[in-house]
């Protein structure tokens, strides 16, 4: 039986387009055909995923080449997502590693390769949208080449198969001359057959006493909560008495109610899964992500997966601006956050959640902005309002010296702009490693303290006409680099309630770049927009024009404002100063200050002088 199972992850940076490869993996193997309005990046099921065009959880899908059942893991592209990635390579036996043709092997590819080789997974590797202009695919193949010494691979990755074509327009092939010529008889076959014969079958056995270790978990309706991972050893069956080996080392015995097997894009209910392959169970109603579940006779837990720590903390609270309730948000108290919370925590194992230092507040720490920032995202459009402070780093002491999270940075720009963003860089403690010319762009490299990449994305876009992209994986700790200069303008602070007006607006646009429209709901102590100086300023941007007995000019009908500067969560997390709060609900995203009276704001000023 196991002989006739892959398990496959597929691998690779964001954007490079694994999600598509799965698409015609699913088209050509008939797990749905060309007719049905599924769409694309079918993997992609979660809304924000769609919006961003990237993976954020994994998944995985089941489909059938030639009597082979071929399990395909689809894995997260983005290193705040480690903690999806790390327990998705341990479903698995071998990885598709897929890299773009003119990108190459950036950071992240090699944030999970690393996993992937201590896992000892064997590679395939697919150079990705080979029909781009500047496709260098033969170089592309040196650099992984490279990469793969660099980390160590045994000798048995260093002779991994080579695949040349596009994932989208779904064809393969190993030659990569006949791939610059174009799709004309090509399509995936030849990448089927690849998996079949290099990726090892399951060595598990069916006939010892069952482990299988829980990976996933999922949530019905109708059965509650869903264990997913891989049988180990054994069997499992459906009613089946076991042993719950929880990561604490509680045992409990409990009756399986019911296992799931994958069919293409979907699960069926079986009565037995065996060692080897993937499934699902449900009946066990505490089981938690790490947990194994094995055979009363033998109850043995397997190792508990090692998962990246929290690098980043911030502070969320009850939202109690004078808006608090007014933007359709549905739930507002802390108990609603505290179970909404706690909820995500059963399936998040990277997030780490701690009462704050007040009843209504709760400290999450979690990898990186882009994790936190989509928690808070999901949770905005789900109806829930609260406010957050700005992220911080979590720093640990290591022979009795403070030490930080260190990043890896990558940083693609016109070669004519490199040296503002090594200027740039420079002001966060970033270490320049090397730089290497690619076409008309400088690719550069650096080590750089997570805190510097706090609000930096901006600054190189300004610097470099929108041009640059980034990349960057936590590299390890390092000693403390010192202080980083952040925000260097200060912020426009509204002094009163009302609404924005054109008038006002309009006689305060030399004073610097504004955050709201013309017409705006604003109340006192709202960050409005940013100041041209580095001191914060307080304005009034809901006077009206005086009315006189004077007829009015037309002028102002022809006097157009800038279009206000607008942010998404993590752009204003990556924003907000350390007296300031992110106020996110159902329908805004808004800047405010932690106290909201000016009086307020002076009194710790005035305490800080008389000390």
């Amino acid at each position: 039986m196991a002989q006739n199972i892959r398990n496959v992850a597929i691998i690779a940076h964001v954007d490079h387009g694994k999600t598509t490869l799965v698409d015609g993996l699913l088209r050509q193997t008939g797990t749905f055909s060309d007719h049905e309005a599924i769409g694309e990046c079918v993997l992609d099921s979660n809304e924000l995923e769609k919006e961003r065009g990237i993976t954020i959880l994994a998944k995985n899908t089941v489909v059938s080449y030639e009597g082979t059942r071929i399990n395909i893991i689809d894995t997260p592209g983005h290193a705040d997502f480690g903690g999806e990635v790390e327990r998705v390579l341990s479903m698995a036996d071998g990885v598709l590693l897929l890299v773009d043709a003119a990108e190459g092997p950036m950071p992240q590819t090699r944030f999970v390769l690393q996993k992937a080789f201590a896992h000892h997974l064997k590679p395939i590797v697919l150079v990705n949208k080979i029909d781009k202009a500047d496709q260098r695919a033969q170089e592309v193949v040196n650099e992984i080449f490279d990469l793969f010494i660099d980390l160590d691979a045994d000798e048995d990755a260093l002779e991994f198969p080579v695949f040349y074509g596009s994932g989208r327009q779904g064809w393969m092939t190993k030659d990569l001359e006949a791939a610059k010529k174009g799709a004309e008889g090509h399509d995936l076959n030849t990448l089927f057959k690849e998996i079949v014969e290099h990726i090892p079958a399951p060595t598990d056995d069916p006939e010892q006493a069952l482990q299988f270790r829980v990976t996933t978990l999922d949530w019905s309706d109708y059965v509650g909560r869903i264990a997913i991972g891989r049988v180990h050893r054994g069997k499992i069956n459906k009613g089946q008495r076991v042993m719950h080996l929880a990561r604490t080392g509680k045992q409990t015995e409990v009756n399986l109610r019911g296992v799931y097997a994958f069919r293409g894009l979907g699960r069926v209910e079986v009565d037995t899964v065996e060692a080897g392959d993937l499934c699902g169970i449900y009946g066990v109603e505490d089981i938690s992500i790490g947990d194994t579940v094995a055979c009363l006779e033998h109850p043995e837990a397997m190792p508990v997966i090692a998962i990246d720590e929290p690098t980043m903390t911030i502070v969320m609270k009850v939202n109690d601006s004078p808006f608090a309730g007014k933007d359709g948000g549905k739930f507002l108290t802390s108990r609603h956050l505290r179970e909404r919370l706690e909820k995500e925590l059963r399936v998040n194992v990277a997030l780490r959640v701690e009462q704050g230092e007040s009843a209504d507040s709760f400290k999450l720490s979690g990898r990186g902005v882009m994790h936190l920032g989509f928690l808070l995202e999901s949770m905005r459009r789900e109806g829930y309002e609260f406010a957050v402070q700005k992220p911080m780093v979590l720093m640990k002491d290591i022979d009795g010296k403070k030490h930080e999270p260190i990043e890896y940075l990558t940083v693609d720009a016109p070669a004519e702009t490199c040296g503002k963003v090594i200027e740039i860089l420079g002001t966060r403690k970033a270490e320049m490693l090397k730089m290497d010319r690619k076409g008309t762009f400088t690719r550069v490299e650096f080590t750089v303290p997570a805190r510097g990449l706090i609000g930096v994305r901006s600054r190189l876009l300004n610097a470099t006409g929108g041009q640059a992209t980034m990349h960057h994986v936590f590299h390890g700790y390092g000693p403390y680099r010192g202080e980083i200069e952040e925000r260097i303008a200060g912020v426009l602070i509204s002094m009163t309630n009302g609404s924005a007006t054109f008038y006002s607006l309009n006689n305060l646009r030399e004073r610097g770049t504004f955050f709201v429209p013309d017409g705006a709901e604003i109340y006192e102590g709202m960050v409005v927009g940013e100041h041209a100086k580095d001191n914060d300023l307080v304005v009034n941007v809901v006077r009206e024009k005086a009315k006189t007995n004077i007829r009015s000019s037309t002028k102002e009908a022809f006097v157009k404002l800038p279009p206000p500067r607008t942010f998404g969560v993590e752009d204003a997390l990556e924003y907000v100063g350390e007296d300031e709060l992110v106020e996110i609900t159902a329908a805004n995203v808004r800047l405010r200050k932690l106290h909201l009276r000016e009086t307020d704001r002076k009194r710790p000023d005035r305490r800080h002088q008389v000390s």
